[in-house]
């Protein structure tokens, strides 16, 4: 305690007179291993003295940086050190790109414990509105004859979506959470800021008819990624789970299949990685028409082998290109694209697709229990309100035809 001299009380150690309030300082430990001081600082002593505690308590546990760094200073250890290790890959890099864009470029210079909300709210509302193609430069690196927008002073307006928008106010928020729970600062001002959430699009997929024409015309054409179509059509998979499939997954004998990896295109690498969660991860009944495309798909791939010879890399992948190396799946969404031009359906989405697989399944009259496991419905009267809704006799006749005589599809 404080005596009316205005002395030191025992233990207090440095805490002494400070502008309007008290200041102390401990000797501590820096991350780089050096020494230094430490200092905190408050409006009374008592207050002063509860912060000299828990700093030297914090000295003693291990390593205290002495001085508050920039917020891109911040970010750039919250992603090291953080978010690298606990995140998959594509987080990490779609985290990287939201930082790297749209928060360093605009608060990156900002102390981090003198971040204020009113800071963020002008950070948002600069953002919405910046075109970033005048901000990233897009423009100026191209060709001088194909220069179209900022360069030639002819902005084209090309602003960040909402969900961008959303995307780095949550990695902001997140990151200045986690400062709090370092005890970096004592709030977090992106907390404190709330948007207007966007109304969703609701996807146009598909109808069963539509869906019959595109597979039609695939498996007429003899497209190599036929039996791709039929997997994300009538099991909903999405597009990195078909890309990521082993023979390893797929039991022909047994009809089943086992999601458990998808392949995607991160930061320049192409990665094998686990499902986006453990409820994607599953095994999935076949349905006829899966197991002979499928089937049809090992012959082809065994063709491919013997005409590729030396040449062949044997992946293990389901879905290959002549060479036995797995389909980008850049590549595969331009495959589709040209498959619905030359089959004379509307271009959706490959993600859309995975809408029209319950309707699928009731006009290819695959048994309502074995539709309840493919649609991962927990009660049989949900998966029963789809298949009140069946197209035509005529339809349903055909998508059975789709299975039968497939002939050769390719490599």
């Amino acid at each position: 305690m404080v005596g009316m001299s205005g002395k030191r009380g025992n233990g207090e150690g440095s805490i002494y007179p400070y502008r309007n309030g008290f200041a102390a300082y401990v000797w501590v430990t820096k991350p780089d291993g050096k020494r230094g001081r430490k200092y905190v600082y408050g409006k009374t002593r008592a207050e002063v003295h509860e912060k000299w505690v828990k700093l030297h308590a914090a000295a003693k546990a291990g390593p205290v940086a002495t001085s508050v760094p920039t917020l891109g200073q911040y970010l750039q250890y919250w992603m090291r050190e953080v978010i690298t290790p606990a995140r998959k890959p594509l987080t990490v890099a779609t985290y990287e790109t939201l930082v790297r864009l749209y928060i360093v470029p605009y608060l990156g210079a900002k102390r981090l414990d003198r971040l204020s909300v009113q800071d963020v709210r002008a950070w948002l509302n600069t953002v919405q509105r910046t075109c970033q193609c005048c901000a990233q430069g897009k423009d100026a690196r191209r060709d001088e004859g194909s220069r179209r927008c900022c360069a030639v002073g002819r902005c084209c307006r090309s602003t960040p979506s909402p969900r961008t928008v959303r995307g780095a106010r949550a990695v902001l928020r997140s990151a200045l959470g986690n400062a709090m729970t370092e005890e970096v600062i004592s709030r977090n001002p992106a907390q404190l800021i709330k948007l207007s959430t966007p109304r969703r699009s609701t996807p146009d997929p598909w109808s069963v008819e539509e869906a019959r024409r595109f597979l039609e015309a695939a498996k007429a054409a003899r497209d190599p990624l036929f039996p791709a179509y039929v997997l994300i059509l009538v099991l909903g998979l999405r597009k990195g789970e078909v890309l990521g499939l082993t023979w390893d997954d797929v039991n022909l004998d047994a009809g089943e299949l086992r999601i458990r990896r998808q392949l995607q295109r991160v930061g320049g690498r192409l990665l094998h990685a686990e499902t986006k969660t453990e409820g994607s991860a599953d095994v999935l009944p076949l349905p006829a028409v899966c197991v002979d495309a499928l089937t049809a798909r090992a012959e082809a791939q065994e063709r491919a082998r013997a005409a590729a010879g030396e040449l062949w890399t044997d992946s293990r992948f389901v879905f290959t290109t002549r060479y036995g190396t797995p389909v980008e799946p850049r590549n595969f969404n331009r495959e589709f694209a040209r498959r619905c031009e030359r089959a004379g359906v509307r271009r959706i989405r490959v993600h859309d697709t995975r809408h029209t697989c319950g309707s699928l399944l009731a006009a290819l009259d695959v048994h309502p229990r074995i539709a309840m496991q493919i649609l991962r419905h927990s009660q049989i009267a949900v998966t029963m309100e789809v298949y009140t809704h069946v197209p035509a006799e005529s339809t349903r006749k055909a998508l059975r035809k789709l299975g039968s005589t497939l002939g050769d599809l390719g490599p």
